[in-house]
Parts: C-alpha cells; structure tokens; sequence
C-alpha cells in the first residue's frame, strides 16, 4: 500500500512538474526566436554602417598620406615665416635707431636755430645801440 501512496505522490509531481515545464518551454522557444530575430535586424542593420566605416577609414588614411607628404614643405613654409620675421625685426630695429636719430638731430637743428636767431638778434641790438 505505501508503494501505491509514494507511487500516486511521484505521478502527481510529474504532472504537476510537466504542466509547469510545458509553459516555461515555451515561453523560452519564444525567447529565442525573438532574440534571433533581434540579432539578424542588428546585423542587418550594422553591415551597411561597418562598410561606411570602412570607407571613411580608407578616406582618411589617404588624407593622412597626403598631410604626412606635405609636413616637409610646411616644414620650409614655416622656416621661410621665420626667417621673414627676424628680417622684419632687424628692419625694425634700423627705422627706429634712424628715426631716433632724426628726432635728436632735428632736435639740435631747432636749438641751432634758435641760438643763432638769438645771437643774430643780440648782434643786431648791439650794432644798433
């Protein structure tokens, strides 16, 4: 008699177990077939974009070619900017050394000027008397 109660107990959970496992089994086959579908939409969506990628990256490594040819001339360019600069300040430093120059010479010319109006004057003043 204990043999038939155990037995009925193991049928009773076996059906209480394939009635929740049948659900489950399905709910996880639906899963799957979702997350397959989500994976083919990705790759389907991502191909187009890798190859942009791909063409973009070609892109830039010919623009990167021709920069890295041309770092030799900016090289020159930027020496030649240089050497301009120093001409310019030499240039510079002569205009203002020959306009300080005029300054203190136009300077002595008015005093000279005005020592010699004033001298003439005295001369003058003095002859007159």
């Amino acid at each position: 008699m204990m043999l038939n109660i155990a037995a009925v107990i193991v049928a009773i959970a076996m059906i209480v177990l394939v009635v929740v496992l049948i659900p489950l089994i399905m709910e996880l086959r639906r899963t799957s077939t979702a997350v397959r579908e989500f994976v083919e939409r990705m790759e389907a969506d991502l191909k187009p974009t890798i190859v942009e990628v791909n063409k973009t990256l070609a892109d830039l490594q010919v623009l990167t070619g021709g920069a890295a040819e041309r770092v030799e001339d900016i090289k020159c360019f930027m020496s030649a900017v240089g050497e301009t600069g120093r001409g310019l300040r030499t240039i510079s430093t002569v205009v203002s050394g020959a306009a300080g120059a005029l300054t203190t010479s136009s300077l002595w010319l008015t005093g000279a000027k005005v020592a010699g109006s004033f001298m003439m004057d005295k001369l003058i003043k003095k002859r007159g008397k």
